[in-house]
């Protein structure tokens, strides 16, 4: 058993910088809900996604919330979007996209994904086009691009406008230079293991001004987080800090589900929201988490590079070895994640376990993840999105997150070579 896990789940990007900044955090409360990092934080995206006006001279205006979830709800309330309308997303995702879209009152309509990208596969999407469709939510996959140029094309055909869903990657002056400039707004996500994190957090990025009007009027009336939630995010950075190393003991395992007993630990999806139900309220984004998530965005480039050595090292190691590659991936890309399938994914990473190797992420198993939920409540019929559905039973994803050093990297390829 290896001493320091490999892991996806464990505070993936609470590197020392980012325990540090907690730190310092924690001991300054009157700063939790207010300050100026927030304004920061606003302009530092603004700047970042300046590359969306494209020619067309419009920049985009950010509001901030915090979560992504609340985020994407408040847009499509501002899109005037609610009963009786529908919203193409692809079934490989995650069930706060369509918990946010229920709670705006919408329906969700799952579309089966395209293998290589993992993402909507545009033929589809075509398919599920009615008189009742307000909006097409297009996810980039644990940072694999999705099918801009056809989804652009159907969008402008009839009209409809498109989300782009880049919570797993942040585009840098590298790239991918196609992400985020494409739909007319762009959902983004702070949360623990996302393209930047901030622990909790969320914005959206709008290029039409009448939407914008009616965000910015969301976001002004949002309330504040309490201050126990505020404190319970500054101190899960610090609580994985401490159990990561003794994770392969009981120690780690120990302290960490007494974290969770004692609800130290904030839930990452509520028991609620397994089932399909989303709090109508929206809440401002904390000055704190803002001061976290700026301080990763300052450094994207950095977090991006490292997420590309990786990426090209796995690449490298399945052409080595004879392992299939999606074809959507490139040694360019900062992927979230590194997706692989395999026969028998499940048995893979449960002995895998046993080297104190952690790769199940909350994407295995399951066509609105985590596997915990109930699909049913959200509308979603099994066998309705065949080729979503064995994605998610063949999936096996490598981690590519700051905390995963090109040396866990090797120790990961070793380990599971000689294991398969």
């Amino acid at each position: 058993m290896i001493l320091r896990p490999i892991h996806h789940t464990f505070a993936p990007l609470a590197d020392g910088r980012f325990c540090a900044r907690a730190l310092m955090l924690l001991l300054q409360p009157w700063t939790w809900r207010r300050g100026p990092a927030v304004q920061e934080f606003r302009n530092a995206l603004r700047e970042n996604f300046a590359h969306l006006s494209g020619d067309s001279g419009v920049s985009a205006d950010v509001f901030l919330f915090s979560s992504g979830r609340e985020g994407l709800m408040a847009l499509l309330q501002s899109m005037n979007i609610g009963h009786g309308d529908e919203i193409i997303v692809q079934a490989y995702t995650c069930v706060v996209v369509p918990n946010a879209i229920i709670a705006a009152g919408a329906t969700p309509i799952f579309v089966d994904i395209v293998k290589e990208t993992l993402s909507l596969d545009p033929q589809e999407v075509r398919k599920a086009i009615t008189p009742k469709t307000k909006a097409i939510i297009c996810q980039h996959t644990f940072g694999i691009p999705a099918p801009l140029e056809e989804l652009r094309a159907i969008c402008d055909e009839h009209r409809i406008p498109l989300i782009e869903d880049c919570a797993h990657v942040i585009p840098d002056d590298e790239g991918p230079s196609e992400i985020g400039k494409t739909g007319e707004f762009v959902l983004l996500s702070f949360g623990r293991d996302k393209a930047i994190s901030g622990v909790t957090g969320g914005a959206i990025l709008s290029r039409r001004t009448d939407v914008s009007n009616r965000l910015k009027r969301l976001e002004d009336g949002a309330r504040d987080l309490s201050l126990l939630s505020i404190k319970r995010f500054l101190l899960y950075p610090l609580i994985y800090a401490l159990a990561r190393p003794f994770y392969g003991l009981w120690i780690g395992k120990a302290f960490l589900k007494l974290c969770s007993l004692l609800r130290i630990l904030p839930s990452i999806v509520t028991s609620e929201e397994k089932s399909g139900h989303q709090s109508p309220a929206l809440n401002r984004l904390p000055n704190a988490c803002a001061a976290l998530a700026l301080d990763q965005l300052k450094r994207l480039r950095q977090i991006n590079d490292h997420r590309r050595m990786l990426t090209r090292f796995y690449l490298e190691q399945c052409a080595e070895h004879g392992w299939p590659v999606l074809h959507g991936i490139r040694s360019d890309l900062p992927l979230q994640k590194f997706p692989m399938f395999l026969e028998g994914a499940e048995k893979i990473r449960q002995s895998l376990k046993k080297k104190n190797i952690h790769l199940h992420d909350g994407w295995t198993g399951c066509v609105i993840c985590p596997e915990s939920v109930d699909p049913a409540s959200l509308g979603y019929r099994d066998g309705d999105d065949p080729r979503a559905e064995e994605v998610c039973e063949q999936i096996l994803c490598l981690p590519t997150h700051p905390n995963m050093r090109f040396s866990d990297g090797s120790t990961l390829i070793r380990i599971f070579t000689q294991q398969n």
